[in-house]
This record gives structure tokens, C-alpha cells and sequence, in this order.
């Protein structure tokens, strides 16, 4: 069966879908619906012609796009047509997670599977209202049980839904912490001496040694005496050493 042909089926299996679509759920729905004994579409024909309609769509012609998202290959709107769509959906559309519940989210998905008492442990506040909030609306799963811990408590993971909800295929495709934090690295101020308007203050700054601490803790310029043990007084019936 050549690709031309194979690519509409694809596209209305992807469209009628409640939920994304493996590449290898589409193998199954196509052989099972034409019933080849034969010649049997294969992983490899599905997913040159899936590479094919995300190209397609791409195009500007076209509001909508064929993502793999979610777990799987779903038509999604493009960004640009979202203020458009939420005319039908009201405030339900457009209403955000509050921040207690994304801090308990990214906990989460950062660190799933992860109990409860771990999530409170690194947010310092009780949780309970936000993961019931999560579960409301399926971005999060019980996974199971921690058998190692006493008690066996309960341990969360993120659903397909999250997935689904933040535009990924999986965990693996959130941004690393490392990267994260890096954009939010703020360097520190080198100070130079020609950027003081005060030329003493700048005579300091150029001069390394000439601060120190006394001992109220304070920073102070050292005294001339300070630097040069050897021009200090000497006491009464003592020479200077030379």
C-alpha cells in the first residue's frame, strides 16, 4: 500500500481520536480496518507518512497542526488561533493553575514518583489542597505505594493529561533544572577603580590591601602603621630596627 494512500487514513484516525495516537496504535487500527493477510502496513510506512502530514500541516494554509503530544500524535490548534477558541470555552478556557498548585506540580514532575510527605517536605507547607486539586484535574496520578517507608503512603507521578496539557510528549522533555537556573544566574558587579568620583574612595578600591576589618566587625582603611610593622615607634630605650 503506498504512502498517498495510507496518509488520509491516518489523518481521520487522528482527528476522530478521544486521545493521541501511537504510531503503533495506527499500525493496529489501519491493519485491523483492511484486514491485510498479506502486505502489512509496517512501523516504518506509518511513520514516514506521520513525518509527512506534520509537514504538511505545517504549512501557514493551515490553523491546525499534527503534533506528537501527550503520548501521541493528536491534531492541536496553532497558537495563534487560541484567543479565537477561547470565545467558545469562556473563563473555563483561559484559567490558570494558582501558584501553589504549579510549585506542587513541578515538585511532581521533577521528582515523581514522590509521596506527599516528600512534596511538604521540600515546600515547608501542607499540600493536601493542591494535589487534590492535581487529581481534579488529571495532571497528576496515584502511581502506587512506597513500600520502603512506614506506612506505605501513597507516591505521585504525572498523567498523559499533564502532558497533554503542557504541550509535551514526556517527562523527559521538560527543561532541566541546570537550565532553568542558568537563565536565572545573575552576575556579580566588578567594581573598578575609575568608577569612583571620589579619588580617595578609588585610591582604596586600587589598592588591595588597604581595608581590613576591626574588631567590631566593621570594614575600615587601614591605618599607614598597620601595613609597615617595621616604621612603627619604638617604645622609650629601644632603638628602630634598621
Amino acid at each position: 500500500m503506498d504512502l498517498s494512500e495510507i496518509i488520509p487514513h491516518i489523518e481521520v484516525l487522528i482527528f476522530a481520536s478521544e486521545k493521541p495516537l501511537t504510531a503503533l496504535d495506527i499500525v493496529e487500527l489501519i491493519n485491523n480496518a483492511f484486514g491485510f493477510l498479506e502486505e502489512r502496513v509496517t512501523l516504518d510506512q506509518i511513520e514516514a507518512a506521520l513525518d509527512g502530514i506534520r509537514e504538511k500541516y505545517n504549512s501557514e494554509f493551515y490553523p491546525f497542526e499534527v503534533k506528537e503530544s501527550g503520548g501521541g500524535w493528536q491534531f492541536l490548534t496553532k497558537k495563534d488561533y487560541h484567543k479565537t477558541i477561547a470565545q467558545l470555552n469562556g473563563d473555563k478556557f483561559l484559567k490558570r493553575l494558582s501558584n501553589a498548585a504549579l510549585e506542587t506540580l513541578a515538585i511532581i514532575a521533577y521528582k515523581q514518583p514522590i509521596t506527599k510527605g516528600e512534596i511538604e517536605s521540600i515546600r515547608g507547607v501542607n499540600s493536601d489542597y493542591s494535589i487534590q486539586k492535581l487529581l481534579e484535574k488529571e495532571l497528576i496520578v496515584i502511581s502506587g505505594r512506597n513500600e520502603n517507608l512506614p506506612g506505605k503512603p501513597l507516591v505521585y507521578a504525572t498523567s498523559r493529561n499533564f502532558m497533554d496539557y503542557f504541550g509535551i510528549n514526556s517527562a523527559d522533555d521538560l527543561p532541566r533544572i541546570k537550565e532553568v537556573l542558568a537563565e536565572q544566574a545573575v552576575e556579580g558587579t566588578v567594581i573598578n577603580p575609575e568608577d569612583f568620583t571620589d579619588h580617595h574612595a578609588a585610591a582604596i578600591v586600587a589598592d588591595e590591601h588597604a581595608l581590613t576589618v576591626n574588631e567590631n566587625g566593621e570594614l575600615v582603611e587601614k591605618e599607614e602603621h598597620e601595613d609597615n610593622p617595621s616604621t612603627e615607634s619604638a617604645e622609650p630605650g629601644e632603638e628602630t630596627p634598621q
